[in-house]
C-alpha cells in the first residue's frame, strides 16, 4: 500500500497525478478484498465502486460538499479515503466500524443509511439548507438502479426536479442490486445504454453553445424532438434532470473529465454510469449473487470457506422448500419478495413455478398492497419481507390489509438481531409495530418444526392476514421434514412444569431459555417454561398459569422489550389485577449497533448466561 498508506484524507489524493491515482485505486481494491477476506462484508459493490469514490473526492471539497450514498453497500472506498484505511480491518464487527455510512462515525458521511432509495431525498433536503443558508455546498446522491425502483426515489426526483435545484444524481447502474434487477425501469435503462448517439452529439452541442440563454434555449429543443429523432425517451429529462451518460464508472480519467465538466453546471443533473459489481476481483465478477456478500474467503483461491453450522437447515430455506411444496399441493399459493428471491429462498418456488411467485423489486409498499390485491382475488400470497424492511410497509399493512380482512401472510425473515449489519437492520421493531394491528394473528416460531408447521396451518380458514416471524441464519438442527402439525390459533406450549420461576418466551430464543433452565435444575432451581408461540392472539391462559404457580414472571423475547411480549404479559396482569411480578428481557430502548449475534444478544441480557443469572437472581429473593 505504497501510495494508500499516506491517505488520511480525501485532501491528500488531490495533488497526485493520473498515474498515481490508477495506482491508488488499484491499492484501494487489495486492501477490500484483503479485509473482507478476513471479515466478512459486502464486498461487490464496493469493488466496482472505488473509481467513483476516488473521483468524487478527488474532485469535490468534501466534507464541505456533501457525498450522500445510497443503501452504502458501496461506500467502502469512500470510507477507506476519509481515515477509515486502519480500522476497515474491523468493519461491522462489535464496537468497530459500521458497515454503513454513519454521520455519527465520520463527518464525510454526509447522511447515515442502511435500507434503499433515500439518498435523492436527503441530498435534496441539504441542497436546499445550502440555499437558505446562503452557502455554495456541492451535493452529490450515489444511487444504485436497484434502489432507484423504490418509489421514495421517485419522489425526491419528482421533488428535485420541479424546484430546480442545483442537485448531481449519480445513478451507478450495474445492472443487479442483490438479486438481478426487475421490472420496467430496469428495461427502461438498458434501452438508455444503447443510446449513446444522442447523448454525445447532445454534449457536444451543449459545449460549442456558451451562453445560458443558448442553452435553455437548446434544452427545451432537445426535450421535445429528442423522442422523434433520437429515440431516447429518458425518462430523467421529462422529471427535469440535465441527464448525463452513459459512462464507463470504472475509467477513472473519463470519470474525472465528466465530473469536472459537470460540476458546476446549475440545476438538477443525473450522470448515468456503468460499474462492474465486483471489479478487480475475478470471482466476484462471476458470480455477482455469490459475491454481494460471500462471508470468508481465501484471498488467492476465491473459494467460500464454509461454516460448520452449514450441516443445519437455514430458517430461510425451510420458508422455500416448504412453500414450494405447499403450492403443489395448493393451486391458490402464490409467492412475492421485493427484491430478495435469494436472501429469503423464495428462488425456490420461483424456480418450479415462475409464474406463481413475484420479485417486485425493492419496492416493499407495493409488495404488500399487489399482495393485498392478490387475495381479493381468492389467492393466498405468502409476502416475504425482512422483518426491518417491512417497516417501510407500515401503512399498507394496515390500510390495505387489515382494515379489509384480507387474508395475505407476511413472512418475516431477518427477525430479531441479525449480526453484523447493525442499527438499521436488526428486526426488533415488529412486534411492537405489528401488535397494535386489528385482524392480524402473530407467531413466532421456536425452532424450524415450528416454521414448517405454521406454514402449513395458516392455510386453514380460522386464520386470516399473518405475520410470522423468524431469524436470520440456522435453525436448531432438528429433522423438520416429515408430516405437518396443525398449530391451533392463540395457544401456547408448557416446556417444562416448575414452581420457582415461571418464563414466557417467544421464538427461537426459548432454546437459550431451555440451556438456561436445565443448568438452574442443576443446583435445585425449576422453572415454569411456555414457549408463547403467538404475541397476538397472546394465550391468556398461560399467563394466569404462570401467575398462578409462581411470584415472578420472566418475559424472553428477540424483540425490543417496548411494545412486545413484556408488554403484552404486563398489560394482561396490570388489567386484571394478577398479583405477580413481570421482568422482561429482550432488546433495551435503544439502537443496538453492529456484533456477532452471540455479542449483542449477550449485550442486551438475553443470552444463556444472561437467562440464567436472571432465573437465579429472582428464584434467590
Amino acid at each position: 500500500m505504497e501510495l494508500l498508506s499516506k491517505i488520511n484524507s480525501p485532501d491528500d489524493i488531490k495533488g497526485l497525478g493520473k498515474d498515481e491515482l490508477q495506482k491508488l485505486c488499484a491499492e484501494i481494491r487489495e486492501h477490500i478484498i484483503t479485509c473482507c477476506s478476513q471479515n466478512p462484508g459486502h464486498i461487490g459493490a464496493s469493488l466496482g465502486t472505488v473509481e467513483l469514490s476516488v473521483a468524487l473526492h478527488y474532485l469535490y471539497n468534501t466534507p464541505d460538499d456533501k457525498i450522500v450514498w445510497d443503501v452504502g453497500h458501496q461506500a467502502y472506498a469512500h470510507k477507506i479515503l476519509t481515515g477509515r484505511r486502519d480500522q476497515f480491518v474491523n468493519n461491522r464487527k462489535y464496537k468497530g466500524l459500521s458497515g454503513f455510512p454513519k454521520m455519527s462515525e465520520s463527518k464525510y458521511d454526509a447522511f447515515g443509511v442502511g435500507h434503499s432509495s433515500t439518498s435523492i431525498s436527503a441530498a435534496l433536503g441539504m441542497v436546499v439548507a445550502s440555499e437558505i443558508n446562503n452557502n455554495k455546498n456541492k451535493v452529490v446522491a450515489i444511487i444504485g438502479d436497484g434502489a432507484l425502483t423504490g418509489g421514495l426515489a421517485f419522489e425526491g426526483l419528482n421533488n428535485a426536479g420541479a424546484k430546480q435545484s442545483d442537485i448531481l444524481v449519480i445513478l451507478n447502474d450495474n445492472q443487479i442490486s442483490i438479486d438481478p434487477n426487475v421490472g420496467a425501469l430496469h428495461n427502461h435503462l438498458l434501452k438508455i445504454t444503447t443510446s449513446q448517439i444522442y447523448n454525445e452529439t447532445k454534449n457536444r452541442i451543449w459545449n460549442i453553445i456558451g451562453s445560458k440563454k443558448l442553452r435553455t434555449l437548446f434544452q427545451r429543443f432537445t426535450f421535445s424532438t429528442k423522442v422523434a429523432f433520437f429515440r431516447s425517451g429518458s425518462l430523467f429529462e421529462s422529471l427535469g434532470f440535465r441527464y448525463f451518460g452513459v459512462v464507463d464508472g470504472n475509467d477513472l480519467p473519463k470519470l474525472i473529465k465528466t465530473l469536472g465538466h459537470i460540476k458546476d453546471i446549475p440545476g438538477p443533473k443525473l450522470l448515468h454510469i456503468i460499474t462492474k459489481k465486483g471489479k478487480g476481483y475475478i470471482p466476484a465478477e462471476n458470480d455477482q449473487i455469490v459475491w454481494h456478500a460471500p462471508g470468508t474467503f481465501d484471498k488467492n483461491t476465491g473459494k467460500r470457506i464454509s461454516s460448520t453450522d452449514e450441516k443445519r437447515s437455514r430458517y430461510q430455506d425451510v420458508f422455500g422448500e416448504t412453500l414450494l411444496s405447499l403450492a403443489r399441493e395448493n393451486d391458490k399459493i402464490v409467492g412475492v419478495t421485493p427484491a430478495m428471491p435469494t436472501g429469503c429462498s423464495m428462488n425456490i418456488l420461483m424456480k418450479e413455478m415462475p409464474n406463481r411467485a413475484f420479485d417486485v423489486g425493492i419496492a416493499e409498499q407495493h409488495a404488500v398492497t399487489f399482495s393485498a390485491g392478490l387475495a381479493t382475488q381468492g389467492l393466498l400470497p405468502y409476502c416475504n419481507i425482512y422483518s426491518s424492511f417491512m417497516q417501510r410497509a407500515y401503512d399498507n399493512v394496515i390500510h390495505d390489509v387489515a382494515t379489509q380482512k384480507l387474508k395475505v401472510i407476511f413472512c418475516l425473515d431477518r427477525a430479531g438481531i441479525v449480526g453484523e449489519d447493525g442499527a438499521t437492520h436488526h428486526g426488533v421493531f415488529d412486534l411492537a409495530y405489528l401488535r397494535c394491528i386489528p385482524n392480524l394473528t402473530i407467531f413466532s416460531p421456536l425452532n424450524e418444526v415450528e416454521l414448517k408447521d405454521i406454514l402449513y396451518s395458516v392455510q386453514f380458514p380460522e386464520y386470516g392476514a399473518t405475520a410470522i416471524r423468524y431469524p436470520r441464519g440456522y435453525g436448531e438442527g432438528l429433522e423438520w421434514k416429515g408430516n405437518y402439525k396443525k398449530i391451533e390459533p392463540g395457544k401456547a406450549q408448557l416446556l417444562q412444569d416448575g414452581s420457582d420461576v415461571a418464563v414466557l418466551s417467544l421464538g427461537p430464543v426459548g432454546n437459550n431459555v431451555h440451556v438456561a433452565s436445565e443448568k438452574a435444575k442443576e443446583i435445585g432451581i425449576n422453572i415454569m417454561h411456555y414457549n408463547m408461540r403467538f404475541i397476538k392472539p397472546i394465550d391468556t391462559d398461560a399467563i394466569k398459569c404462570a401467575a398462578a404457580g409462581c411470584k415472578t414472571i420472566i418475559t424472553v423475547e428477540d424483540g425490543s422489550v417496548s411494545g412486545g411480549l413484556y408488554s403484552a404479559v404486563s398489560e394482561y396482569i396490570a388489567t386484571n389485577s394478577l398479583n405477580v411480578k413481570v421482568i422482561g428481557l429482550g432488546v433495551p430502548d435503544r439502537f443496538i449497533e453492529q456484533g456477532t449475534v452471540e455479542e449483542l444478544i449477550g449485550e442486551c441480557g438475553y443470552d444463556i448466561n444472561g437467562i440464567y443469572n436472571t432465573i437465579i437472581n429472582v428464584a434467590r429473593k
